[in-house]
């Protein structure tokens, strides 16, 4: 354990867990593999393709004094999901935490849409969080009060946005799955959440939020800023913590006033 989760009190801290975060690689996954190593858990950082970025995030989560594993897993691919859940709990000796934060998008206007890239989207970020749940469950229902499932859904899911029917049905589908998994899993004590993050800088939003686009993205902002990958994983850190114990089958709001 590193000294900062030492420090820290019990309600806040991970001591003695173990969490897969997926698409860990970057981004918003980078940002919460390392803040729950710094909160004293036990990281499989989740990739499809990158294992050289993976290797790195592990790099820099035992020079914070954490433990942190690469995992290959393609949330599009059951044998995939599987296997690597499997490797997650052989290496790390247990699964408490899991973090469906693996996502694509691929914007397009309805009439330019294909069916092709629909199926895709969903494949991997509604049916790709599904699978990860399922492979997971038998862990997270051992763990009982320990486990947690957080998602990563978007604002999108929830308000829309031009361009983006075929990802927000994605996001949405994400938070009706959280709803009724929290009601499946309430029993053993394992909670369901769900962040949604709005407007992030991340490489996946880069050309959403430059230049002038930015501007006009701030002025619906009331928080004045874009948010950063750390305020995400703040927020999933909070859910996955034993402070969050009585909290389940909500959608955690992280977009500074853009929905509200």
């Amino acid at each position: 354990m590193n000294d900062a989760a030492r420090v820290l009190p019990p309600s806040l801290s991970l001591a003695g867990r173990v969490a897969l975060v997926t698409g860990a690689s970057r981004g918003i996954g980078r940002a919460v593999a390392e803040v729950l190593a710094a909160r004293g858990a036990a990281v499989a950082v989740g990739y499809a393709a990158r294992e050289d970025a993976a290797r790195e995030v592990c790099d820099a989560i035992e020079h914070a004094g954490g433990r942190g594993v690469p995992v290959a897993i393609d949330v599009s691919d059951a044998g995939s999901v599987e296997a690597g859940i499997a490797r997650c709990v052989s290496e790390l000796g247990g699964l408490h935490i899991l973090v469906n934060n693996a996502g694509i998008s691929i914007d397009a206007l309805l009439l330019r849409a294909s069916e092709e890239d629909f199926r895709r989207i969903l494949e991997v970020n509604l049916e790709g969080a599904f699978r990860c749940c399922k492979a997971a469950a038998r862990h997270l229902l051992r763990a009982k009060a320990d486990g947690r499932i957080v998602n990563v859904s978007s604002v999108v899911g929830e308000q829309g946005n031009v361009g983006q029917a075929m990802y927000a049905a994605s996001k949405a589908g994400l938070i009706g799955l959280t709803k009724a998994l929290a009601r499946e899993f309430a029993g053993r004590g394992v909670t369901v959440n769900a962040v949604a993050p709005g407007f992030i800088e991340t490489d996946m939003t880069a050309d959403a939020i430059r230049g002038d686009r930015r501007d006009a993205l701030l002025e619906q902002i009331p928080l004045g800023r874009i948010g950063t990958p750390a305020d995400v994983a703040e927020a999933v850190a909070y859910l996955a913590a034993p402070a969050a114990a009585y909290v389940t089958g909500h959608v955690l709001r992280v977009n500074g006033g853009l929905l509200i």
